[in-house]
């Protein structure tokens, strides 16, 4: 009787080699496309949270099923008007409110309020024991839907929606669509010494829907 697993000619591995190959490509890149993909950091906007150089993992694929909320590290897609790159530029950053939201700073401990609530930031940058201002002046202003007010955690050093409020004091050049954020930021993987999953701070539990 012939063994039909030792008759197979040694020579078809080769012959399969190249379409292995290439469908182990082909999911590469619809991974990439769809799915995860990683970004390195080069600025010091997200910092302590995030070092320049970093790298970290972002899931793209979440937001086909629901919103961005609150607390959540994304990166998205900076309007023209942010990065002065008309072919786009990509931005990381923390959602703080979202549509609906009322964002005020600040209550008397110095803290933004988020729907009436006080939101303490402990990822907030602080170096030799002196911590950034939530905001470097007083504001109020309410997030139209569909949209995100993004803070950077390096509040000094960060171009975001306080930014450009400051400057424009207008809610929809301060503010980013939904529709531009390309995922979650879910981990630093790289380097491996600052490996750490990047979950949404207790503190956002309390804030009310507005």
């Amino acid at each position: 009787m012939i063994d039909e697993q030792t008759d197979k000619p040694r020579s078809s591995f080769w012959k399969e080699l190249p379409v292995l190959l290439g469908v182990a490509i082909l999911v590469a890149v619809l991974v990439r496309a769809f799915v995860l993909q990683t970004f390195f950091i080069p600025s010091p906007s997200m910092e302590n949270t995030l070092q320049i150089d970093d790298r970290v993992l972002v899931n793209k694929l979440v937001y086909d099923f629901r919103s961005p909320e609150r607390g959540e590290v994304i990166v998205f897609k900076a309007p023209t008007e942010w990065s002065g790159n008309p072919d786009g530029e990509d931005y990381i950053k923390r959602v703080i409110g979202v549509g609906g939201d009322r964002v005020v700073c600040c209550d008397d401990q110095d803290r933004l309020m988020i729907n009436g609530r006080s939101l303490d930031e402990p990822y907030v940058y602080s170096v030799d024991g002196r911590r950034d201002k939530p905001a470097d002046q007083e504001f109020d202003v309410t997030i139209p839907k569909g949209r995100l007010w993004v803070m950077g955690d390096h509040r000094s050093a960060s171009g975001d929606s306080l930014e450009h409020w400051e400057r424009l004091q207008d809610i929809d050049q301060a503010t980013i669509p939904v529709d531009d954020v390309v995922g979650r930021a879910f981990t630093v993987f790289w380097p491996v010494s600052r490996a750490t999953w990047l979950s949404v701070p207790s503190s956002f539990d309390g804030i009310p829907n507005p």
